[in-house]
């Protein structure tokens, strides 16, 4: 169920290092029901960044992207495999950002565009962007820093939210791009503080900030041999600290850097708090004992701490080897001096003094959004794929009328009988009705040059047989032989031939025709079989199910009280 946010409580934001973006459902309580949207609710959030989903495009799948009821922004590795990966889910009842982009020096393009973010009209910018001079002690290029998938930046009315996965200090060789990376992040936010944006950043930072934040950090510096004073200095940690109010800085400040900005939200709640820690090492089986350190953070402007009611870790969330962390904004906020409904900030129009204008919409998604990826646009869920509705209502009314027919000929023995039959359904509607074969034909059809289907969705081997043999016999009998015509049967020209009963064969031999007016209803009885089974055949490994070829649009499945009309003319 999908708990919408009413108002009764206020907006919340979750970072989660999921270690890979369907790791979860292997725990509980994610593999009861392995959906998104459950998840989601389970979190109770209405903003998630996740991290390390260790995806790329293509691996992307629908219940990733059409998660009923949410958007989602992707920022994905170029190159790598099962690596890196940030996105950012936003609940669509509550919150919907007007501007996102991809990575953190807005050298990259929109969707179906060549011009980078940085170099688009400032109406359409978040800004911010780090210039040149303010990354040239720094070796890497600004798209090399943003080819990891690393970063994802959405700006509401409110603030802008920077979802990050910072690069971690494996060894000595990534500590280039590790101080670039934070550097330009860095930058960017102090960049969009100057320019008047409330900033918020979120995510997995991969810098323990003090000796609190981490087990037995006495022990940890005397196995390194090191002081607590050289322990906080360290490059990346330094940097983390210049940024943080009250992050600890010593020694003589470094030329150039400016004020202390950012807000630790969850710390702020529990500025003593051991023991808080977000990730632990899965190979040596720490999260039982609790032997791990605090790296996931959500950290907003100095203008905003007030904005916040709690903060906390969910430790005892498992599915990954971090937990979420979680901050939630007040319901009602201070802005300019003016106490505010933050509903009222956190899209274009959708509320106005707390109370819904108007419901969000498809004109709300942004270019960025992954709902807009030509797999996945136009497409709400999945079991869409393979659901098409008549293209009428006049096909819908032959269908249950053929079928009523149908089922009521085994007990038609008298022509009178038969005759009230045809007085009761010969009506304009149905002697005009066709059905077009996009919406039927094209679905019902197991034809391999209309639908490629799994292995798994094919019969076994001796029901196709079965079909080929029957369906061979059919067209022989239809043709007469070897060439010879087969003169018109005794009663076959009057509509009480035509409903001379006769003994059907078994439906599951019939080939699903449209040529064959007979099989009309068994076929259309099929629809629902067919389609569940396509829609079964589709998993979270498989590519969805595409058509081969096009329905010819010729094809039609004519009334066949017309046809038999039309014969008994011609007599």
């Amino acid at each position: 169920m999908d708990r919408v946010n009413d108002g009764s409580r206020g907006l919340r934001i979750t970072t989660w290092n999921v270690n890979g973006i369907r790791n979860p459902f292997g725990y509980q309580p994610w593999r009861e029901t392995r959906t998104f949207s459950a998840m989601f609710d389970i979190l109770e959030t209405d903003i998630l960044v996740m991290q390390e989903t260790k995806i790329q495009r293509k691996d992307l799948r629908d219940d990733m992207v059409l998660v009923p009821g949410w958007d989602v922004y992707f920022s994905l590795p170029k190159y790598k495999k099962g690596y890196s990966g940030v996105a950012i889910y936003t609940r669509n009842s509550v919150c919907a950002p007007i501007r996102a982009e991809e990575g953190i020096t807005g050298v990259l393009s929109p969707p179906n565009s060549t011009t980078s973010f940085r170099d688009l009209p400032k109406n359409q910018q978040i800004g911010g962007y780090p210039t040149g001079a303010q990354l040239q002690d720094y070796l890497l290029d600004a798209a090399t820093l943003d080819s990891e998938g690393r970063c994802v930046i959405l700006e509401f009315p409110a603030f802008v939210l920077i979802g990050v996965y910072c690069p971690a200090n494996r060894d000595e060789t990534r500590d280039e791009f590790r101080l670039g990376f934070l550097n330009a992040l860095d930058t960017r936010v102090r960049n969009l503080v100057a320019l008047g944006k409330s900033v918020f950043l979120t995510g997995d930072l991969n810098i323990i900030r003090e000796e609190i934040d981490t087990a037995n950090a006495e022990e940890h510096l005397k196995k390194q041999g090191i002081t607590p004073e050289e322990y906080i200095s360290t490059p990346a940690r330094r940097l983390f600290n210049y940024l943080l109010i009250g992050g600890k800085v010593i020694g003589d400040r470094d030329e150039g850097k400016g004020p202390q900005i950012m807000w630790d939200i969850c710390r702020g709640f529990h500025p003593a708090r051991k023991g808080m820690f977000t990730c632990w090492d899965q190979k040596m089986n720490a999260r039982p004992g609790n032997f791990g350190s605090r790296i996931d953070y959500v950290l907003c402007s100095e203008d905003r701490q007030d904005w916040f009611q709690w903060s906390n870790i969910q430790e005892g969330l498992m599915g990954s080897d971090h937990c979420p962390v979680f901050a939630i904004l007040k319901p009602r906020v201070k802005l300019d001096g003016v106490e505010v409904d933050i509903r009222d900030f956190m899209s274009k129009d959708m509320f106005k003094n707390g109370v819904r204008v108007r419901e969000w919409s498809t004109k709300d998604l942004l270019p960025t959004s992954a709902r807009l990826i030509p797999e996945f646009d136009r497409r709400q869920s999945i079991r869409d794929m393979f659901t098409r509705k008549p293209a009428t209502s006049t096909a819908v009314a032959l269908t249950s009328s053929v079928s009523k027919a149908q089922n009521g000929l085994e007990d038609l023995a008298a022509e009178d009988t038969t005759r009230s039959l045809i007085e009761k359904f010969d009506t304009p509607e149905l002697s005009t009705a066709r059905i077009p074969s996009p919406s039927i034909s094209s679905i019902q059809s197991p034809s391999p040059n209309l639908v490629k289907r799994s292995a798994g969705a094919l019969p076994p081997m001796s029901q196709q047989s079965k079909r080929s043999k029957v369906e061979t016999k059919s067209n022989k009998e239809s043709s007469g032989g070897k060439g010879g015509k087969v003169p018109p049967g005794k009663g076959q020209s009057s509509l009480m031939g035509f409903f001379k009963p006769k003994t059907p064969p078994a439906t599951d031999s019939l080939p699903l025709s449209a040529s064959n007016s007979a099989s009309v209803t068994p076929a259309a009885s099929t629809i629902s079989a067919d389609q569940e089974g396509l829609a079964n055949s589709y998993t979270e490994n498989n590519s969805p199910i595409k058509a081969s070829k096009e329905a010819n649009n010729d094809d039609e499945v004519k009334d066949p009280f017309v046809l038999a009309q039309e014969k008994e003319m011609r007599t």
